[in-house]
């Protein structure tokens, strides 16, 4: 059984972590996180759609 070497990996993933830092743009993201900024709605769910994540026969907390 051998070890694999993992530096090469972690060294990819600072670099890739450093390379979105150095391209980041400080103003779109001042933008994305104004507070007023405006999202949908949740729609509505079908009756079909609306189920249980945890079948109600099943539960054992109540």
């Amino acid at each position: 059984m051998s070890n694999h070497d993992t530096t090469s990996d972690n060294s990819d993933t600072k670099s890739d972590i450093k390379k979105a830092a150095e391209q980041a743009d400080s103003q779109k993201i001042q933008q994305n996180l104004k507070e007023d900024k405006k999202v949908d709605a949740p729609e509505q769910l079908s009756e079909e759609e609306q189920t249980a994540f945890i079948e109600e026969d099943l539960r054992t907390d109540k």
